[in-house]
């Protein structure tokens, strides 16, 4: 065996193992764990903000996005997994990833969910590739400990984003640049 084999054999070796370390999902429970953390976190947005049950009942579709990290330092970064739930049934998975740069320091965790008001405004979301929060979203966030309304599904708003559980310390939450990806976990 001459010196380039070895090193490529090496290499070969080497790219193999760093693949079989990545999991590609098959045979792991990662839609399990998502559900689990998605019926908690509406659980919890029900029973400690009833309002909000209106909200659900009035939308055609839910993604709930149990638990997102946000962090920075000058440049930031959020991101969390959860899933699409139409009629109580989770349909498909998401990830939510988002970038800032800006005067930030710190970290925040928190969950979110986003209310499809439209059979439109889900439709578009389902066919797009990667869908960024933008300008049809209206946010309700939960300032100071008051109790989140749901005098927002008065509004036309085709998506209406609730943002809640927040815990750490970092200036601002909100769900605009943040781009939500169709996953298999």
């Amino acid at each position: 065996m001459t010196i380039q084999s070895r090193r490529g054999f090496i290499a070969a070796a080497g790219s193999a193992g760093l693949l079989a370390a990545c999991g590609n999902g098959i045979g792991s429970n990662g839609a399990q764990v998502i559900d689990q953390r998605v019926d908690r976190t509406l659980n919890y947005l029900f029973t400690n903000y009833p309002a909000t049950t209106d909200l659900r009942d009035k939308s055609v579709a839910m993604l709930v996005m149990p638990l997102v990290t946000k962090a920075g330092f000058g440049i930031g970064g959020a991101y969390g997994r959860g899933a699409l739930r139409i009629d109580g049934v989770t349909v498909d998975y998401y990830s939510a990833t988002s970038g800032t740069v800006g005067l930030q320091i710190g970290a925040q965790q928190y969950s979110h969910v986003l209310f499809f008001m439209t059979s439109e405004s889900l439709e578009r979301f389902r066919r797009s590739p990667g869908w960024a929060a933008g300008a049809d979203i209206e946010y309700t966030l939960n300032q100071q400990g008051e109790n989140l309304t749901a005098e927002t599904t008065t509004t036309m708003s085709p998506v209406i984003a609730l943002i809640f559980g927040q815990a750490g310390l970092i200036a601002g939450a909100t769900l605009k640049g943040t781009k939500y990806t169709r996953i298999i976990p």
